[in-house]
């Protein structure tokens, strides 16, 4: 059986990896609502748009005309998943892969919930685009969670990996 890093570096390091992830993804809204004015857009590339909009849903605008009150639902579950990822965090985590996850989708969902309880939706301002299709704007929070959810699952299918024939696990 894998276990956890019982060493205190080890959990500070995942936790402050998450606090200056959170810190930049607020630094970076920020900026965007302290010089752009809502809904402007400012060409950077082809294909790649700064946007200053405001999503009061989840991911690709989800419940985003649910009325008001997602905004405490997602915020609560927000701060529930962040509360579970920090403990997590703190008793220490096995593979440093399934660490730099739960750090990351702790600063996302940090986040975003900050923006939900500060104003009520969340900044997105990066818009990428090809020819008129856009993928809907997202932030920097918004990779820490994408970024989580695709090295959980590579991260599992590692884990399948590390077991043997006999149906012990190895150290990664």
């Amino acid at each position: 059986m894998i276990q956890p890093s019982t060493n205190a570096g080890h959990r500070l390091l995942w936790l402050s990896l998450a606090v200056v992830l959170w810190l930049v993804d607020q630094a970076v809204k920020y900026l965007v609502t302290q010089s752009m004015q809502l809904n402007s857009v400012l060409p950077i590339a082809p294909g790649f748009n700064w946007v200053y909009v405001l999503n009061p849903g989840a991911a690709f605008s989800f419940l985003a005309d649910a009325g008001g009150w997602q905004r405490y639902l997602l915020s609560i579950f927000a701060l529930v998943v962040s509360g579970v990822l920090v403990v997590l965090l703190w008793r220490g985590v096995a593979r440093k892969l399934d660490a730099v996850a739960y750090a990351l989708l702790l600063a996302g969902a940090m986040g975003n919930a900050t923006d939900r309880l500060r104003i009520g939706a969340v900044v997105d301002y990066i818009d990428l685009y090809w020819r008129s299709w856009h993928w809907p704007a997202f932030n920097v929070a918004d990779i820490c969670v994408s970024v989580a959810a695709l090295l959980l699952i590579v991260g599992s299918f590692r884990g399948r990996a590390e077991t043997s024939d006999t149906g012990r696990q190895h150290v990664a």
